[in-house]
């Protein structure tokens, strides 16, 4: 599993440029819980650092529908 702080540092990285790159998603999307679990399923499937969780974060969340609430 990824250390904790690596996985942290992804999820807040990640986030954080997908709201500079999607202006009409609020902060607290549930999008962001999706996000935190992937990178975790995917830090527990093999050795990862944190760039590399990041980048892997980015791609999940251009993959997921648009949330039309």
């Amino acid at each position: 599993m990824a250390e904790e702080q690596t996985l942290k540092r992804a999820v807040e990285t990640a986030w954080t440029l997908y709201l500079r790159r999607h202006d009409d998603v609020d902060p607290a999307d549930g999008r962001r819980c999706l996000l935190e679990r992937h990178l975790q399923r995917s830090g527990e499937t093999r050795e990862i650092d944190a760039d590399e969780l990041t980048y892997t974060g980015i791609n999940y969340l251009e993959r997921l529908p648009p949330d039309d609430e």
